[in-house]
């Protein structure tokens, strides 16, 4: 089935195929047609599935078909609710993309920027706007942003809100809605949380699960190094220097790892460059144009800073700390692999890092490949656990004991 078969517009198609989109991906099968005739969705999709264009489609569809207003006249007519301030700008490109025959105007706000020409393009009149929530709250507040005459409602990474502790914020944003409005809630998974604000915001939705064809742990060569801490720079040094590694994203645990890594490839004359919640927004988002780019090849995140990052033809992913869940694991290397493409995802599992690994096998059900031919091997152990200080007896009191009660 194509784009042609799903009743949309000439404007949007033309678009679509000047990006050589033409067959739809099943999150977009399975959501456009109801969304095409007005239905409330509740989604459950990861990143790369394909659902930013199986909500803009539609939206874009139902603003050009209405009698558009003057340019004074703009008023925001849909708003888009995302965690991060990447996924904002990714969001943003997408709606610009299917939308460039439309006349229609798009414009981002988040936080960590000036806020002065987001205000200017705000006052200029604007179709659909995206947002992070502490930025739209606070231009709210200021009487910048009015939303009476909102008809769509996007809460994108709903999930993820609630991981980054935003789910008050939300509720603040849903609370300024007008209750007569298309909603739109895609969440990677259902925790309760997410089912009871679903419940609470959404009328009789079309409920779609879209699973991959194939499982991200299926179709990704996956492979563990056992290194001692210290060595782990200079392992992935000696990694990058096979050109099979066209481009990695490497995730560490914290920001000042993500700098250290950086820095220390720079010196080796590797082309490199950090993403983290410490850069600014500016910094983050030329670092993330120069890798799609292949200015630079390796890229260096924390989880925060590197989710909902859409990066085509990704050939590796490193886990140069493990992280301290499972899940979090598959949602990194899930980064490469997409779209049919092969992947490859390696880890260093460091001297303190053993039982984080066997977690994660127990969690995906399969056994890593261990690679044991290189320089800095060691033998994993787990650590033992440090002692428990030794319980003292209650002293029983002597019932004729004076008190100072």
């Amino acid at each position: 089935m194509t784009f042609d078969s799903l009743n949309i517009i000439k404007p949007i198609l033309e678009s679509l195929a000047l990006e050589g989109y033409t067959i739809p991906t099943p999150i977009q099968l399975e959501a456009i047609p109801p969304l095409l005739e007005g239905r409330d969705l509740l989604g459950s999709a990861q990143t790369g599935t394909g659902k930013t264009a199986a909500f803009a489609i539609p939206i874009l569809q139902k603003l050009y078909s209405k009698s558009m207003p003057t340019k004074k006249e703009k008023r925001i007519k849909a708003l888009i609710l995302t965690p991060t301030r990447e996924l904002a700008a990714q969001i943003q490109d997408s709606f610009r993309t299917y939308g460039r025959n439309l006349g229609l105007k798009t414009i981002v706000v988040f936080g960590g920027v000036g806020q002065k020409p987001q205000t200017d393009m705000l006052k200029a009149g604007v179709d659909i706007l995206v947002a992070t929530p502490g930025r739209l709250l606070d231009l709210m507040a200021q009487g910048f942003i009015d939303l009476q005459f909102l008809d769509f409602f996007v809460l994108d990474e709903a999930d993820r809100m609630l991981d980054m502790g935003f789910i008050h914020d939300v509720n603040k944003v849903i609370a300024k809605l007008p209750s007569k409005r298309q909603t739109m809630l895609f969440s990677a998974t259902m925790p309760p949380l997410i089912e009871e604000l679903a419940n609470s915001i959404l009328v009789h939705p079309k409920r779609i699960a879209i699973t991959p064809v194939e499982t991200t742990v299926e179709k990704i060569e996956q492979f563990v190094y056992h290194v001692a801490k210290k060595n782990k720079v200079e392992l992935l040094y000696s990694l990058l220097k096979d050109k099979k590694i066209t481009s990695a994203l490497v995730f560490t645990r914290t920001k000042h790892m993500a700098n250290k890594v950086s820095q220390a490839l720079f010196t080796k004359g590797v082309t490199t460059d950090a993403i983290h919640g410490n850069k600014s927004q500016s910094a983050r988002i030329e670092a993330l144009r120069r890798f799609k780019a292949g200015e630079i090849r390796v890229l260096v995140a924390t989880d925060i800073a590197a989710r909902g990052l859409d990066i085509d033809e990704l050939s590796h992913v490193i886990n140069f700390d493990l992280p301290d869940v499972p899940e979090t694991y598959i949602h990194r290397i899930g980064r490469t692999g997409r779209a049919g493409l092969s992947g490859v995802a390696i880890t260093f599992c460091g001297e303190d890092e053993y039982g984080l690994f066997l977690d994660i096998e127990f969690h995906i059900g399969i056994k890593i490949n261990v690679i044991k031919d290189h320089l800095f091997a060691i033998t994993p152990t787990l650590q033992k656990p440090m002692p428990k200080p030794p319980v003292m007896p209650k002293r029983r009191r002597n019932p004729y004991e004076r008190t100072n009660r």
